[in-house]
């Protein structure tokens, strides 16, 4: 458990489950669209396989020139928030695995923008020229090279963080900040810092069983699967060597040609360590994302590593933990953009027949940056600490003239329709108590 536990003390990554149904008071369910800022122009749309017309999920889509850029949702909906003195530029839009797009931002209407994007076709020949033989070699070149290819000043990253919990296909809890991220060059050992400019929440406890799941950690837990600028929480120092790396197939991302690389633990290794693909570069040997997870191979040992407190009588294991994070290039250095952590979860309880099956998630994409001229970090009391329950520090769905000036994820119709019902029935509870 050598590996994995290190892994989760640092990112504290954990589940409190607490007795009793929390009351929240009623202020903290008010619920105001985000108005447009009247500095600010905004863009709805989706971005869809131009084929097959699915939704593409974790598209990006950014200004050209600029460094403002947003994601596409679980539904394949984004929001794009520019200012308004950007009026001639162009939006790319980008998926692994397809042909991105440019458009000018003059074709842009604030509603009902559809983007179809078209499978990029890799011939076998591009695989096979100068391919290496070992893809362990490459992958630990890649981690090498880190400090040549990867931001090697300070840089002051605003941020936008959400974190949802469902019990099977319900929406019971949303949570979203706003953070500015103090990242550290990926050559130092410093770790990053993150200050909270805002947060909002809505909670219905009335469907969590009388029990109460929070997510400590906050943005934490997705800003350090940064394995670029965290290694070793995944592959510390030795464990490279407990997994299989192999080729799998080719794609293309901006015109580049990215080895996929597919690895997991040799069947040697009992510790629960991880599986997955890597996506390199082939030309610059860098990481452009990489989407994996946790090998749950003990369940009460993975129950151990996530489940912090819970009540007597009920038992609680992860069935499914899996990671992602994307990378973004401007200028010939690349940057963190995206990643996301989800969790599935059952509950157990002694005296009932059925169980219960929540899922967490908690995503964080880069929307603006700029260089840290000073290179200074915070205040140790103007930080967040890795201890903390967004949950508990947001106050509610409030202040969108706030929200409106920031690009945020645009949020899945599941969750807009939770937070409306959840609306209309604290108005009917309030009027039948007149």
């Amino acid at each position: 458990m050598r590996f994995v536990t290190c892994f989760f003390r640092k990112v504290s990554f954990v589940v409190m489950m607490l007795v009793g149904v929390l009351l929240c008071p009623s202020n903290s369910w008010a619920f105001q669209e985000d108005q447009e800022s009247n500095d600010f122009n905004q863009y709805r749309g989706e971005v869809v396989d131009e084929s097959s017309n699915n939704p593409l999920v974790f598209a990006t889509i950014s200004v050209e020139g600029t460094n403002i850029s947003t994601i596409t949702n679980t539904e394949g909906d984004f929001l794009l928030k520019v200012p308004k003195e950007i009026q001639d530029g162009n939006v790319i839009v980008s998926f692994l695995g397809y042909k991105s797009k440019t458009i000018p931002l003059l074709q842009f209407q604030p509603e009902g923008n559809t983007i179809g994007l078209l499978v990029s076709v890799t011939q076998l020949s591009e695989i096979n020229i100068n391919a290496p033989k070992d893809a362990a070699a490459l992958v630990k070149e890649t981690f090498a090279r880190k400090g040549e290819k990867y931001f090697d000043d300070p840089t002051l990253m605003t941020a936008f963080y959400r974190e949802t919990i469902k019990k099977r296909r319900r929406n019971v809890s949303l949570s979203e900040a706003v953070v500015s991220v103090y990242k550290t060059p990926y050559n130092s050992s410093r770790n990053d810092a993150v200050e909270l400019f805002k947060a909002r929440k809505s909670t219905d406890y009335s469907k969590l069983d009388t029990v109460a799941l929070k997510l400590q950690g906050g943005p934490f837990n997705t800003l350090y699967v940064d394995i670029m600028k965290y290694p070793e929480y995944i592959f510390s120092d030795g464990s490279i060597d407990n997994y299989k790396f192999s080729f799998e197939r080719s794609t293309r991302i901006n015109e580049r040609l990215i080895y996929v690389i597919k690895f997991n633990q040799l069947e040697t290794i009992l510790e629960p360590l991880y599986g997955g693909e890597l996506f390199i570069d082939v030309e610059n040997k860098t990481l452009t994302s990489a989407i994996y997870h946790l090998n749950i191979t003990d369940q009460d040992a993975a129950a151990r590593l996530f489940v912090r407190r819970k009540p007597a009588g009920v038992d609680v294991w992860p069935t499914e933990v899996a990671y992602r994070v994307d990378y973004r290039e401007k200028d010939g250095k690349w940057y963190y953009g995206y990643s996301s952590v989800m969790m599935e979860f059952k509950v157990d309880w002694a005296d009932k027949l059925f169980n219960s099956v929540y899922s967490m998630t908690a995503e964080m994409a880069i929307t603006d940056w700029e260089k840290n001229e000073s290179g200074e970090l915070p205040r140790n009391r103007e930080r967040v600490k890795k201890s903390i329950i967004l949950s508990d520090e947001a106050v509610g769905f409030s202040d969108p003239d706030f929200w409106g000036e920031y690009n945020i994820i645009e949020p899945e119709k599941s969750i807009e329709s939770a937070i409306r019902k959840i609306q209309r029935q604290l108005r009917r509870s309030q009027r039948n108590s007149k």
